[in-house]
């Protein structure tokens, strides 16, 4: 280390990438921003860390509740990466950890803390727009998307977008919304009911679909997937 180096001041925060499934559209919870930088931009929810002995996942909780009013006990919540360009914030150095997060449908948000109004938006609706978002949001967005659709081919990943009880073809549809592409039926229930501790059933039955009733599952034990369920028909 050279003489007189010093440890350089970051700043750390935390941002979220909170995916549903809503209105048969794949969409991201996303904040108006209330102050500057980007104030009146659209943003995902997320700050600073509260102080230097606030841990980084309690910080990821505490912001999603804070600006949208969510319950991250209720919603799959896992680390996505870390952002950390010079230039990414025009205040000062800031590194933010990026988590992903992904719910079944819920009332629209509730905004809070610097955030001016919190919406559920449509993914395709942001489309490739290098600056759609504040910040490198954009990016962040992009990677998270690619993360929840490459996770669910190798994992059980499409239940957290399900509510507690759904039907083989809500989970179908899951799948076919987030890859944006058509699945076939009778392949698709093959490989799911081939998945030891995939799918549980309860019991039920359910007719909201119309025609002959429909059996109901739950979420089972299994996180992997094996064989895998892979985009673009590679089975």
């Amino acid at each position: 280390m050279n003489e007189g180096w010093q440890i350089p001041t970051i700043a750390v925060a935390v941002d979220l990438v909170v995916l549903t499934v809503r209105s048969e559209m794949l969409q991201v919870l996303l904040v108006e921003r209330g102050v500057e930088p980007y104030q009146g931009r659209l943003a995902l929810p997320g700050g600073f860390l509260s102080s230097e002995h606030e841990d980084i996942d309690s910080a990821a909780s505490r912001e999603l509740s804070e600006e949208t009013g969510l319950d991250a006990g209720r919603l799959h919540l896992e680390q996505l990466g870390a952002y950390g360009a010079p230039d990414r914030d025009p205040r000062q150095r800031v590194l933010t950890v990026a988590y992903l997060a992904i719910v079944p449908n819920l009332p629209e948000p509730i905004a809070g803390g610097d955030a001016r109004s919190a919406q559920w938006t449509p993914v395709t609706k942001l489309g490739r727009r290098r600056n759609a978002l504040a910040f490198d949001h954009s990016r962040i967005l992009a990677d998270g998307v690619e993360r929840a659709r490459h996770r669910m081919e190798y994992t059980t990943l499409a239940t957290a977008f399900c509510p507690a009880h759904f039907t083989i073809a809500d989970l179908r549809r899951v799948y076919e919304i987030v890859w944006g592409e058509t699945l076939d039926p009778r392949n698709f229930h093959r490989k799911v009911k081939g998945v030891a501790d995939f799918l549980v059933p309860t019991g039920e039955m359910t007719s909201k679909h119309g025609g002959r009733p429909a059996a109901l599952f739950r979420r089972g034990t299994a996180e992997i997937l094996h064989p895998a369920i892979l985009r673009g028909g590679a089975n």
